[in-house]
C-alpha cells in the first residue's frame, strides 16, 4: 500500500455494513443511495463509486456528446450565437442570412 494514501479506520457492523467517512464521501461526491463497486485485489479490498446511468440518457455521457456540448458552452461564451427572437418569423429571416 503507498505511503501517500490517506487512512480512515471503519468498524465492519451487523449485516456485514460500513459506514463510509463523510470525507470521503464529500471528496468522491458520494450521497446516500449511490452504489459502490466492491473489488477483490487479493489481500485488499478495493471500494469504487459507480454513477448508474438510465438508457434513456446514457447519450448525454458519450464522447461526442459531451465534446459537442463544450463546443457550444464556448461558443455561448465568445458570444457567437445570435437571438433570443421574439417570434418564429425573426428566427426565420435570420436563418435565411
Amino acid at each position: 500500500m503507498s505511503k501517500n494514501i490517506n487512512k480512515n479506520l471503519v468498524k465492519l457492523k451487523r449485516h456485514h455494513q460500513i459506514t463510509m467517512p463523510s470525507n470521503l464521501c464529500k471528496k468522491f461526491n458520494i450521497g446516500v443511495g449511490d452504489y459502490m463497486e466492491i473489488i477483490d485485489k487479493g489481500s485488499e479490498i478495493v471500494i469504487k463509486p459507480v454513477k448508474i446511468v438510465n438508457p434513456n440518457q446514457a447519450y448525454f455521457y458519450t464522447k461526442e456528446w459531451q465534446k459537442e456540448k463544450a463546443e457550444i458552452d464556448r461558443e455561448i461564451a465568445n458570444g457567437e450565437v445570435v437571438g433570443p427572437f421574439k417570434c418564429a418569423d425573426d428566427l426565420i429571416k435570420e436563418l435565411e442570412n
